[in-house]
């Protein structure tokens, strides 16, 4: 029986202790110390269609993330678990400028054809518009994506570990290699995934690397609001805040980006107000809904934006995966499936050298 430890149960470290969990002959431990997870704290779109980042392989991964859901979604019914963290209701994109409406509709429609998960397009007026998303205003044209999805982030971490039923350990550990194998806590393990995040850097740094990865700060408000939205699109303003709406009432609205932050998890009542603030010129009954609570994770980027997984250089069975940034809802659950065919020396539909992690993690020169 291989020993495996995962450090990290965020939704990296989730969906490869599910994968592997699976295997017979694996045995999965997985240690978390249980605060400021970007995943627990995310309201995601899953929307990545639209985006002109000039990074060929991030969409790639983006892409790939997004059309992965369907199999994760049907391997996890197979396996008897709900999969109510995910709902593919549709998005509405926001412009000042009215006319990079007609450039993302056609960057899309091209798009389409490698990802038909895009579902239908088109621009909408808001009258229109009302029939999705009552109340929403200040705006002429929108551009409508009938696939992009919500996920609940701290929901499908819950339902991956309760299908993969590992053990969960809550502490906060640290890697002790050895001359056959690793120590972390007081086990011994063969393999082991670092999917901690921004938390990358204190797990490695101790062994002798630098690591590029910086923690970024996102607080998040939940709402709660008379109508079930749960058909309702997600919506997608320029700038930092989305509005995320969920079955039963609730209403997400975030996220902040905060840089030089560190791992400060306090909530910025003066950041969320004006937030809201923005929010509220075009969606009014925002100012009047019920405040339900608010959610502050840190999120992880390299120097360039780019994400990275694979083995720790010279770290002998060491696997790891950071720089998710604000797309870790859509690339995480790929990265995840990735790593645990990684440790049982399979591939997958993503090369590791697009995204390498000997660019990110050196070792100290002496």
């Amino acid at each position: 029986m291989k020993k495996v430890a995962i450090v990290g149960a965020g939704i990296v470290g989730a969906t490869a202790a599910y994968y592997l969990s699976k295997e017979a002959d694996i045995e999965v431990t997985v240690f978390d110390h249980g605060y400021g997870q970007a995943t627990k704290a995310a309201a995601g779109i899953i929307s990545p269609w639209f985006s002109k980042r000039r990074n060929k392989a991030w969409y790639k991964m983006a892409r790939l993330g997004a059309d992965f859901y369907v199999d994760l979604l049907a391997d996890l019914e197979k396996s008897g678990q709900k999969v109510d963290f995910y709902q593919r209701s549709g998005v509405l994109l926001l412009k000042k400028d009215d006319s990079k409406l007609e450039e993302l509709y056609d960057l899309a429609l091209q798009r389409r054809d490698e990802s038909p998960l895009i579902g239908e397009l088109a621009i909408l007026d808001q009258a229109t518009t009302s029939n999705l998303f009552p109340g929403l205003e200040g705006f002429e044209r929108l551009l409508y994506a009938s696939g992009g999805a919500r996920v609940d982030g701290q929901l499908i971490v819950s339902r991956l570990l309760e299908a993969s039923q590992v053990k969960v350990i809550k502490k906060e550990v640290s890697l002790k290699p050895l001359s056959s194998g690793y120590q972390i806590g007081n086990q011994m393990f063969d393999q082991v995934i670092l999917s901690t995040g921004a938390w990358l850097g204190h797990m490695l740094e101790p062994l002798g690397y630098e690591v590029d990865v910086r923690p970024q700060k996102g607080q998040l408000r939940d709402y709660q609001v008379p109508q079930d939205m749960g058909a309702y699109p997600v919506v997608m303003p320029e700038g930092e805040w989305d509005l995320i709406p969920f079955p039963g009432g609730k209403l997400s609205l975030g996220a902040t980006h905060e840089n030089d932050m560190g791992f400060d998890l306090t909530v910025d009542e003066k950041l969320l107000l004006q937030m809201e603030e923005a929010a509220s010129l075009y969606y009014p009954s925002l100012k009047g809904a019920m405040i339900s609570g608010e959610r502050v994770g840190i999120r992880a980027y390299t120097s360039n934006f780019s994400p990275f997984f694979g083995l720790v250089p010279n770290l002998s069975e060491v696997y790891t995966a950071s720089g998710l940034g604000s797309s870790g809802l859509t690339t995480g659950p790929i990265i995840g499936y990735h790593l645990a065919q990684m440790l049982q020396g399979r591939s997958g539909v993503l090369d590791p050298a697009d995204y390498p992690t000997e660019r990110y993690i050196k070792e100290k020169q002496s």
